[in-house]
């Protein structure tokens, strides 16, 4: 049996205990179904409409993984402007800053007016979120290079753009896969809130309009699938990084 396999086997029987003492503790305290469902009546409301719920999951999906990208690429670029000139960094930086002061749901109104109630706004959401922790874990450690490594290239003549892409990227990479890490467990906050300001489809959508209606089993579907969502994200970038950093020590991908 695989590690993967082990590890995957081993959640599934820590949900199933959670599950079961929720379903026991909800029955006997007499918990009513509007504060707090227990999970065969939030199991039930799946099964009633599961084309509803994976359909809406699809759009939140979709915009999740378009943001991802967006954010990514944004962040990316934004560290090697910083890498490329301190003047830059002086900058760039205080307004890096300020992308992560701004109170979410203060921007998501804004971008809905801008973009409108369809994908672009949840995806300019998304990708806010996830530029941050991107752009500072890269910057990070383009800005750490070892000082030695530096001085040998400039000995050999290298310039700085050499430098750059053949010193100073390659030994950034272990931090922007921990700027993934982070940016996977955090993009579906983006995209929900957003769903949650204006849309028309989607998970957020789903718990507002649920959540209005007192239908607490339908606003625990829509979390348990955006839970898994979430999960399954953080397990593929997780992956991802692990096999594309294969030389970097504690990062190879498991095989067994």
């Amino acid at each position: 049996m695989t590690a993967a396999v082990h590890r995957l086997l081993s959640l599934a029987a820590g949900l199933a205990g959670i599950a079961a003492l929720w379903e026991i503790s909800v029955r006997l305290a007499g918990t009513p179904a509007y504060l707090l469902p227990p999970p065969s009546r939030i199991g039930a409301a799946f099964l009633a409409r599961p084309d509803y719920y994976l359909g809406h999951a699809a759009i939140t999906a979709s915009e999740i993984v378009i943001g991802l990208v967006v954010g990514t690429l944004a962040g990316v670029a934004t560290a090697l402007v910083i890498a490329a000139s301190p003047r830059l960094e002086r900058l760039v930086g205080p307004a890096l800053v300020a992308s992560q002061a701004l109170p979410v749901f203060a921007i998501a109104p804004l971008l809905v007016i801008w973009l409108g109630f369809g994908l672009a706004s949840k995806i300019a959401m998304a990708a806010l979120i996830i530029y941050f922790p991107v752009a500072t874990a890269f910057a990070d450690g383009l800005r750490r290079t070892d000082p030695g490594l530096l001085d040998l290239a400039r000995l050999g003549g290298a310039g700085r753009g050499t430098m750059l892409r053949l010193i100073r990227i390659p030994a950034a990479l272990p931090s922007l896969g921990s700027g993934l890490r982070v940016a996977a467990g955090i993009a579906p906050i983006g995209a929900v809130v957003g769903e949650w300001v204006g849309a028309s489809a989607g998970l957020g959508f789903i718990m507002l309009h649920a959540n209005a209606r007192m239908q607490t089993d339908r606003v625990f579907v829509a979390l348990v699938i955006l839970a898994v969502m979430a999960v399954a994200l953080r397990a593929a970038i997780d992956w991802a990084v692990r096999a594309w950093l294969h030389w970097v020590p504690g990062e190879a991908a498991e095989q067994s």
